[in-house]
């Protein structure tokens, strides 16, 4: 009998030992995104954004386009961590009035629609940075784009910055291959990811002030083409600034590769689509993604989930807003 209860005791002390090496390395675990992070804890999640996306891509599918712009613009300042999503108060300023963002992100309310439907499948567990990542790819995925496992277990930003927003971080409509290779090198993305992510603008629209200068100005441009859009866009600043056309003249609200075989013929809308295809470095990337959708679907999909390693809160930074607008 007593061989029995030693053996017993040490069988205890075998099992203690493992559940605590289990409990550290789930806390190492824990400080890494992961697809798998909410298996337990909010099984639902994925559904539950879903269910939001697909509704509001349904009632305006340029919405697909602006969810996924969202998540660009979020990580690009701070990382991803939702700080594009807070709203200014009267000690704070956010990032919403920043010039890359002011009169152009927009689906805030959508994401508030999808944090109150999450919120009501499993209280305080998913943070507004997560469901920006997962509503992108429910995006792109809703206007007929690639599929992916989301990797998620960010936490929500307790600040936001205006001035990092402000400060060219988000390449403009006016950038040099090299401005946009150095921006995203400085993300932790290659000159490869920069023009397969460029092909979100395979889906969405762009203001006459962002595309103005173009139209009339540059040279590399299809002279059908620079007509068709300064019809919608006229010369004179100030006059039409927010007239919208599509940065893909032929489907622009359907994921696909056309955005690339645009730049072929010098019909890329803004200044920075054309230059990815002006005799340069990336022109051999273009044409391939002209080409090939299944090699513009797959680095898609790779440069998405490299994006969203940008910089996340994870562990005991951040928290795990209520509210997507503000702090709790």
């Amino acid at each position: 009998m007593a061989s029995f209860s030693s053996l017993k005791i040490l069988f205890n002390i075998n099992i203690i030992c493992l559940l605590v090496m289990v409990a550290f390395s789930m806390g190492g675990v824990s400080a890494q995104l992961s697809t798998g992070h909410y298996t337990y804890s909010c099984p639902k999640v994925f559904e539950a954004v879903e269910s939001v996306v697909q509704s509001a891509v349904a009632k305006e599918r340029r919405m697909g386009a602006s969810l996924l712009r969202l998540h660009f613009h979020d990580c690009f300042v701070q990382g991803c961590d939702g700080s594009i999503l807070l709203d200014d108060t009267s000690s704070f300023t956010g990032e919403k009035t920043a010039i890359p963002n002011n009169n152009s992100v927009r689906g805030f309310n959508v994401i508030d629609d999808i944090k109150s439907k999450v919120e009501s499948v499993c209280p305080g567990v998913v943070s507004c940075a997560d469901i920006l990542a997962i509503a992108a790819r429910d995006s792109v995925v809703q206007l007929g784009g690639p599929n992916w496992d989301v990797k998620v277990g960010r936490k929500d930003s307790l600040t936001a910055s205006l001035s990092a927003a402000n400060s060219g971080v988000i390449p403009p409509p006016t950038s040099t291959v090299s401005n946009l290779v150095n921006r995203f090198q400085a993300r932790g993305l290659s000159a490869k990811d920069m023009v397969v992510l460029s092909g979100a603008h395979t889906i969405g629209q762009a203001r006459c002030t962002s595309f103005r200068n173009r139209i009339y100005n540059e040279t590399n441009i299809d002279p059908s083409f620079s007509r068709t859009r300064q019809s919608n866009c006229p010369s004179r600043n100030g006059v039409g600034d927010n007239n919208l056309a599509p940065l893909d003249l032929k489907t622009p609200t359907t994921f696909d590769n056309n955005y690339y075989k645009h730049l072929l013929v010098k019909k890329g809308l803004l200044h920075s689509d054309q230059i990815l295809y002006n005799g340069g470095s990336t022109d051999s990337l273009v044409e391939t993604y002209s080409k090939n959708p299944k090699a513009f679907s797959d680095d898609f999909v790779a440069a998405m989930i490299r994006m969203g390693d940008i910089s996340p809160l994870t562990g005991s930074n951040g928290q795990i807003r209520k509210n997507c607008r503000r702090v709790n």
